[in-house]
């Protein structure tokens, strides 16, 4: 490459959890004078997209906004095929970067190929090895890496399931950036007294006497009966005595709606809005347990020390698992709740889950990427 021409690099994304794990990648590509980076916000979860955005201090150059009430994914992807070839044809990057396993990065990803722009992709190679779960997730992330040139896998599990599918492009095992968007968030939180209280005042009183149990949920897999599910299991867990709950509710009316018909006005469990990335670090900080269906979350968690119960049947995420500080319990109300009481009773069995264990990154995957994409040598991650 031309040491004059900086290389011209459009990273797009869409949903929150892209954005909190792109956030230190285009940080990095930012600071980086042989790159000129473009960043482009689709929109896809355009209110939490836009928190992540100003926590980071990131400005998106374009914003697709390409949401509308009620949108298939067929629609969604439509309007993203049409808004994405018209930016690429607008900026004509030299790489295009994508994250995951969203409708987002899924076409963006497709349209780049499209146009024969080479695609790297961020958090490549996680597998279930059933197209039903995580749905569409498992799909968008296997065709992503089969149009991708460079595949920046986030663990050796993810480089093994990659190099099994014989795919063109190159496999890097670079860590997951979520855990160098962790260590950022920890660092400022931990060194600031004043920001610690006001992420404090922002969430709900908490009772020094019960332990807390933290609730994410969103996966379109668990809409419907699922959920419905779930929402039992939270309500039997809210009558214990020694238990709090507290539970960002996702703004998706399929959880949404039956979360708050159901839990609304139970004692200890509060149904709070969508938090900042900052605010939901201090919970899991702060959480004695976490039981979620999010990917993410699976990978902060064990870092931080934080058992987590995993509503869902399969996780393209086994490493936490295998080591025993991950737990997939399903959507069975009985499950559900007879593993949290388990945790709250056994001491013994809490502390076996409750090691800071962290086989998914050492907060240095961003410098890896941006080393790899200008040509430099890279020590690949070792968990």
């Amino acid at each position: 490459m031309d040491k004059a021409t900086p290389l011209k690099v459009l990273s797009i994304f869409g949903t929150r959890p892209e954005a909190i794990k792109m956030a230190p990648l285009v940080k990095a590509l930012d600071a980086e004078p042989e790159i000129d980076s473009i960043v482009c916000a689709t929109g896809q979860h355009r209110q939490m997209l836009n928190q992540v955005l100003d926590l980071f201090d990131i400005r998106a150059d374009r914003n697709l906004d390409v949401m509308v009430p009620d949108q298939t994914l067929n629609g969604l992807s439509s309007r993203l095929f049409s808004e994405i070839d018209k930016l690429l044809a607008e900026t004509a990057p030299d790489r295009v970067l994508v994250h995951g396993d969203t409708t987002t990065a899924m076409v963006a990803a497709l349209a780049a190929f499209h146009r024969r722009i080479p695609v790297g992709h961020v958090e490549a190679g996680l597998r279930t090895h059933d197209l039903n779960q995580p749905w569409p997730e498992e799909m968008n992330r296997r065709t992503i890496d089969v149009v991708s040139d460079l595949m920046f896998a986030p663990t050796e599990q993810s480089r093994r399931n990659l190099e099994a599918e014989n795919l063109q492009g190159r496999v890097l095992v670079t860590g997951n950036t979520v855990i160098d968007a962790l260590q950022m968030s920890v660092t400022r939180i931990d060194a600031d007294a004043t920001l610690r209280g006001n992420l404090d005042a922002a969430l709900p009183a908490l009772d020094p006497q019960r332990k807390l149990l933290l609730v994410t949920g969103h996966r379109r897999e668990n809409f419907g009966e699922g959920f419905r599910q779930i929402c039992r299991a939270l309500a039997k867990l809210a009558q214990r005595d020694d238990l709090q709950i507290v539970y960002p509710v996702h703004l998706n009316p399929n959880v949404r709606e039956p979360v708050m018909q159901e839990l609304s006005g139970l004692p200890h469990l509060h149904l709070i809005e969508p938090l900042d990335y900052f605010q939901f670090v201090r919970l899991m900080q702060q959480a004695h347990v976490i039981l979620t269906d999010s990917g993410g979350v699976q990978e902060e968690a064990p870092a931080l020390g934080k058992p987590v119960l995993v509503m869902r049947d399969v996780t393209e995420r086994p490493e936490a698992v295998a080591a025993g500080t991950v737990k997939l319990v399903g959507t069975d109300v009985g499950r559900i709740v007879d593993t949290v009481a388990t945790l709250q009773s056994e001491q013994a069995l809490w502390k076996s889950f409750a090691r800071k264990h962290n086989p998914y990154g050492d907060g240095h995957a961003c410098r890896r990427i941006v080393d790899a994409i200008l040509g430099r040598e890279v020590q690949p991650f070792a968990a």
